[in-house]
């Protein structure tokens, strides 16, 4: 039997990389200008699915190097055919680091392509696993081209930084071709903790007091007081996105935002209106907008809560086309039994089978367009 008993998608899930893989794919002149892999981050390697198998182990249990199909393809295909999901976004965790912030933009696009193709080749055998790739903003040109290599590659989903790249807000008009070309390929964008600041300032740790130990695994280090402002990067991106008129723009472009949660989801919706019938008056731009902000949300953008948030409330609270199923595996931050927790949250809302249906597969299948293959 399958770890889930029902028609399922995953929206998160992570390689975990190690020394020297990153640089396998990269083109000879930035391969040495890459940074180093991050030091002393890589342990508890134990990747013999039948060692695991044969302590009992279940596939939830075991976590980042350890957990089955963590860099082997072939070990992820069989660890989706024990879990049971249909089809499972696939991010990377540490190797984004060794370009991602270069200054030098010939090493960050060139770190992009080589993850990309890195990506595509980890998922291109199994048609369940969806690759994320990576693009950063900073350049217009460098970006159109890094996007069109992806999408040749076939990345299934494309992760934007949600803060400003080359001083210009993501909702600049010069980035316009940018999100054209995503809405006609039909591929989504999507954010996620670790492109760009999303734990408190560092400044707040230094109590006096000793600091409170993280744990490895999920590459985010994330600490009690990371966890109530997670968003607020996500927020600012939304928020550009909407009332500078992206979205009205490119009705047809999707996107996620992931590993972030979404208790913040239904305040942000009220706000997000309260700035239009506030302060439209005074901003004609948003005069713009056919739609009330959060209708361009809803109709747009999905978002993963965190198996101990309440998505049954979240549901009651916004609707069912919002949010999406997620594991986070093999990192520990989706914890042993996610599948088990949605479910008693949906259950102790009383949430029907169809809007059930929409958190586990159909919200996923209209982000990533695959509803429009379906039918067309």
């Amino acid at each position: 039997m399958t770890y889930v008993t029902r028609s399922c998608r995953d929206a998160d899930s992570h390689l975990m990389e190690h020394a020297g893989w990153l640089e396998g794919y990269a083109d000879p002149s930035i391969r040495a200008r890459l940074k180093p892999f991050p030091e002393g981050i890589q342990r508890g390697i134990d990747a013999s699915v039948e060692a695991r198998a044969a302590r009992g182990e279940p596939y939830l249990f075991a976590k980042a190097w350890a957990s089955p199909g963590a860099i082997d393809p072939a070990e992820r295909s069989l660890a989706l055919d024990a879990l049971g999901f249909e089809k499972q976004l696939v991010f990377p965790t540490f190797s984004m680091t060794q370009f991602c912030f270069a200054k030098d933009l010939d090493v960050r696009y060139g770190g992009m392509d080589a993850l990309n193709r890195a990506m595509a080749e980890f998922c291109a055998g199994d048609d369940r696993l969806c690759s994320v790739g990576m693009v950063s903003l900073a350049d217009l040109d460098r970006a159109l081209v890094c996007l069109d290599n992806a999408l040749e590659l076939g990345c299934d989903a494309i992760w934007i930084s949600h803060t400003p790249a080359g001083g210009r807000s993501p909702a600049h008009v010069d980035h316009d071709p940018f999100w054209a070309r995503l809405q006609e390929a039909g591929r989504p964008f999507v954010n996620h903790i670790g492109f760009g600041p999303n734990a408190i300032d560092v400044a707040y740790h230094e109590t006096g007091r000793p600091k409170p130990t993280d744990f490895l695994g999920g590459g985010e280090n994330l600490r009690s007081k990371d966890y109530p402002v997670l968003h607020h990067g996500h927020v600012a991106f939304l928020t550009a996105m909407v009332l500078d008129g992206v979205f009205e723009r490119f009705p047809r472009l999707k996107g996620g935002v992931i590993e972030a949660g979404a208790s913040w989801v239904p305040g942000f919706l009220r706000t997000l209106d309260h700035s239009k019938s506030r302060f439209g008056r005074h901003e004609p731009i948003l005069a713009e907008l056919s739609l009330d902000p959060a209708d361009y949300i809803r109709r747009q953008v999905k978002f993963t809560p965190f198996s101990f948030e309440d998505v049954g409330w979240l549901i009651e609270q916004e609707g069912p086309e919002l949010f999406l199923f997620s594991t986070d595996y093999p990192h520990p931050e989706g914890g042993r039994d996610p599948y088990g927790r949605f479910e008693a949250s949906l259950a102790a809302s009383a949430i029907g089978a169809e809007d059930r249906d929409r958190f586990y597969t159909r919200n996923f299948d209209e982000m990533m367009g695959l509803d429009s293959i379906a039918v067309g």
